[in-house]
C-alpha cells in the first residue's frame, strides 16, 4: 500500500462568490479563511495552497456586534518617531471598506509565504458588482 500525497497538479481551484451584506465581520472572515486555506477540500494538505478563489461583494455593508464601530482601532506606524497613526472601524469602513475585510481574513491565515499566496486568491469589492463573471461561468461549466 502506498500513501497518497496531494500534488499541486491535482488541485483545481474554483471561484466562489460570497455576499457580505448584513453578515457579522469576524464570523464571515473565518469562513472565508477556511475556504482560502482549503480545509473544506478532501485533498487538503498544510504545505500546499489547496484553497479556492473567493469573491466577497458588498463588503461595505458588513455588520459588527457590540461597540466595535467606535472602539475598535486599526494602527499603523510610519517608522519615524511619533509616526503612530490610528483609525477606528467606523471611519475605516467609510474610507476603505474592502481593507477592513482583508485585514480580518489576513489575520486568520498563516503568517508566511503560503498565507500570502492564499490571500492573493481573495477578491473583495465594496459594492454588489465584480469583474470576475468570466471565471465564475468557466467554473460552472466544468
Amino acid at each position: 500500500m502506498n500513501t497518497y500525497s496531494t500534488k499541486a497538479s491535482d488541485l483545481k481551484p474554483i471561484w466562489r462568490v460570497i455576499d457580505a451584506e448584513g453578515q457579522v465581520l469576524g464570523r464571515l472572515a473565518s469562513q472565508v479563511a477556511q475556504i482560502l486555506k482549503g480545509k473544506h477540500n478532501p485533498l487538503y494538505v498544510p504545505h500546499l495552497n489547496t484553497g479556492d478563489f473567493v469573491i466577497v461583494v458588498n463588503a461595505a455593508k458588513v455588520a459588527v456586534t457590540g461597540n466595535k464601530l467606535k472602539q475598535k482601532r486599526y494602527y499603523r506606524h510610519s517608522g519615524y518617531p511619533g509616526g503612530l497613526k490610528s483609525i477606528n472601524l467606523e471611519d475605516s469602513l467609510v474610507k476603505f471598506p474592502t481593507r477592513v475585510f482583508e485585514h480580518a481574513v489576513k489575520g486568520m491565515l498563516p503568517h508566511n509565504s503560503l498565507g500570502r499566496d492564499m490571500l492573493r486568491r481573495l477578491k473583495v469589492y465594496a459594492g454588489p458588482t465584480h469583474p470576475h463573471a468570466a471565471q465564475i461561468k468557466e467554473a460552472a461549466q466544468e
